[in-house]
């Protein structure tokens, strides 16, 4: 190993120290007790505990917030991805008036901030019934999350030649049975980078799903900062929560991780 790649390999190892340092603190908090960590800096702890792990699995405050989460994830992802998809092949085959300003249109929905829709959507939700439930934040995530999975799966959609849809077409098959069964594995890692995107949008997104829910569907994020109380910050729950939180991202990102290589590599990301 020359001396170069002996340097570059320092550096990458120092830049991912540099990056896992935050998480190992995390995790090194989450097993102290609070008088522990607020008693002076340790690098591990002195005697471990569960006690912060146990009191989320165990009072329904806390872990009814990951269901939340998870519920209203899930289904935005869901929705995000089945409206984009038609969106997505409409723009990518199909040339009509006002196509490429549409397209911008959407896009720039993306651009703006939650904050500008928060109160909106409160009042609507709030006279149909849709207010602190789980639909509520789902619906309007896929404000920003149907125009950026569009704009993602279009780049890959045009790369995909026009003479399959036509081949499809003559062996007799059905739109609907050509789309499922040959054009989506065709643009999977597409769809794999999609719904990462929207996932993880929708997980760490914090202003519409506290605007959104009161206490039924209150978000995991949400109820994380009402840790307060009289006797102080409880630091150990809250770095505890915290490595609960990033283990879904995670898991997302395990699963997607090759779908989402290729997506920067041949998609529009």
């Amino acid at each position: 190993m020359n001396r170069s790649s002996r340097g570059a390999t320092l550096v990458m190892v120092l830049y991912l120290l540099f990056l896992m340092l935050p998480i190992y603190w995390l995790v090194n908090m989450s097993l102290k007790t609070n008088y522990e960590i607020t008693s002076g800096v340790t690098l591990w702890p002195r005697a471990i505990t569960f006690e912060h792990y146990i009191k989320i699995f165990t009072d329904s405050s806390w872990y009814s917030g990951y269901i939340n989460s998870l519920s209203y994830v899930v289904l935005n992802t869901i929705i995000s991805i089945g409206l984009a998809l038609p969106a997505a092949y409409a723009f990518s085959r199909y040339r009509f008036v006002g196509d490429k300003h549409l397209f911008f249109w959407l896009l720039s929905n993306r651009m703006a901030p939650p904050a500008v829709f928060a109160l909106p959507f409160f009042n609507l939700y709030s006279a149909i019934g849709l207010f602190d439930t789980p639909w509520a934040v789902a619906l309007a995530h896929c404000l920003f999350n149907v125009p950026l999975a569009v704009w993602i799966l279009e780049g890959f959609m045009s790369g995909v030649p026009r003479e399959i849809d036509e081949t499809a077409a003559i062996d007799g098959y059905s739109f609907p049975r050509f789309f499922v069964k040959i054009y989506m594995p065709l643009i999977a890692s597409g769809i794999g980078v999609a719904a990462f995107f929207c996932f993880m949008f929708s997980w760490v997104e914090l202003l519409l799903a506290r605007t959104l829910t009161a206490t039924n569907a209150k978000p995991i994020a949400a109820i994380m900062t009402r840790t307060v109380s009289a006797a102080g910050m409880d630091w150990g729950l809250l770095a505890a929560a915290g490595v609960l939180t990033i283990i879904p991202g995670a898991l997302v990102i395990w699963f997607v991780r090759n779908y989402i290589a290729k997506g920067f590599a041949l998609g529009r990301v």
